[in-house]
Parts: structure tokens; sequence; C-alpha cells
């Protein structure tokens, strides 16, 4: 009961950032819609991820047998963290981000792209949540519940996109997935225990990145105050398409 209770409280803040990014523009229905639309892509982004996963983890197991069989086993794991941990999550919410924008079901500024794209990881991170919850310590799941990393990740991705749509430079919607992908896979790489057999004071790393956690939240609040002041931040990028009509390519 303990620890359901604690669970609870973990993800309140995962949630009222939800709510708030959802009331921004209270008074565009179409904006809302989008939002809820982000909730439910966030949220079923695990079910593909299960299969995103499997298959890489399968070619890592290959190349473990075959390319790779003697290799340090701290290699193997920075490769199982990158790549069938972060590469397969971020590329799951990446497409299901760029899958909602595609839609086109509302007129979006830079700062509302990046709203989008934080409810996708935040939605995402509250069902991670659920299995890492299970065992874990009451004061795991409240450092789990503060530092929220799929929010982090999340804000850099909608704001370098944003950024990509409002300059038109393609360098932009590179950086939106590879520095989240690897801020990701360093942070899991970093409380593996192979890495820590090596030397405990690595464990300085995965603390570190913790705190650039919540370095990236304080970034995102700030960043969506000041783009109610901020007319690059509000000016449409993208236009919301007549019903029943086709995006283009």
């Amino acid at each position: 009961m303990l620890s359901i209770l604690f669970f609870l409280l973990s993800i309140i803040p995962s949630v009222l950032i939800i709510l708030w990014l959802i009331k921004r523009r209270k008074e565009d229905p179409a904006y809302q819609a989008c939002c809820k639309n982000a909730v439910k892509r966030g949220l079923f982004s695990v079910l593909p991820i299960l299969g995103v996963s499997a298959i890489l983890w399968i070619l890592n197991g290959i190349l473990r047998l075959t390319l790779l069989k003697d290799a340090n086993i701290l290699i193997y794991r920075a490769l199982y963290t990158f790549f069938v941990l972060a590469f397969a999550e971020e590329l799951v919410k990446f497409l299901a981000f760029r899958g909602l924008l595609n839609k086109r079901m509302c007129t979006a500024s830079w700062a509302d792209v990046t709203a989008f794209m934080v409810i996708i990881g935040n939605a995402f991170g509250l069902i991670e949540d659920i299995p890492y919850a299970i065992g874990a310590s009451p004061m795991i799941m409240l450092i789990r519940g503060l530092t929220m990393g799929h929010v982090g990740y999340g804000f850099i991705m909608g704001w370098f996109y944003g950024k990509k749509l409002y300059t038109g430079k393609k360098i932009y919607g590179v950086i939106a997935f590879v520095l989240p992908f690897l801020l990701h896979g360093l942070y899991d790489f970093s409380l593996s225990e192979e890495l820590l057999e090596v030397n405990e004071d690595l464990a300085i790393i995965g603390v570190s990145l913790a705190l650039l956690d919540l370095i990236l939240i304080f970034l995102m609040i700030r960043f969506f105050k000041r783009s109610r002041r901020k007319e690059r931040y509000n000016e449409p990028l993208l236009q919301a398409l007549p019903l029943g009509s086709t995006p283009q390519p």
C-alpha cells in the first residue's frame, strides 16, 4: 500500500506538466485536441517499443555471438543500453511525434511543436515508470518522479525540431533526434553494474545526468513562460489542414 502511495506521488509532477501544457492555449480547442492526441501517442508508444526493442535485442545478440564474441563485456553493455534501450525508445517517440505533426490537426508554432513532444515524452515516461516501480524503494520512485528524464529529452527533441521548422535547416532535425538519444543512452549506461564495477566513482556520471534532467525541466518551464512574449516562438509554422484532406509529403 505504501509503495502504491509513493508511486502516485511520484507521477504528480508529470501529470501537472501535461495539464499545464494542454491549458497554455485554453482558448484554442484545436490545439488542445492535438495535445490530447499527443498524450495518447505517448501512452501507446510503449506497444511498438516492444517490437523495436525485440528486433534490436536479436541483432545485438547476433553481434555478441559473432563480431563481438571476444569483446569486453563493457562494450556489449554500452551497445545494449545505447541501441536496444535508448535508440529504440527515442526512435518510437520521434516517430509518434512526426506522425502527430503530419496530421496537421491544428496550426502549430515553435512553442506548440515543443509542447507536443514534451507531452509525448511525458506520457511515455508515465507508462515506463510502472514496471520500474515494482520492487523499487520509495526514494527511487520519488527521484524518478522529480527528474523526469523523458520530459527533458522531449523538450530537447521538440525545441530543436521546432527550430528546424523555423529556420528550414535540416541539421536541427538531426540534432533533435541524436542529442536526446546520446543523453538517454549515456544515462542508462552510467547506471549499469558493469560500468560501476570498473570504478564506483563513475556513478558521478549518472548523478550529473540526473541533475541535468532537473536543469532541462527548469529550462522547459522558462521557455514556455518566455515564449508568450517572443514572436518567433508563436509564429505559425504548420497550418491546420481542412477536415478529410491529406498532407503533402
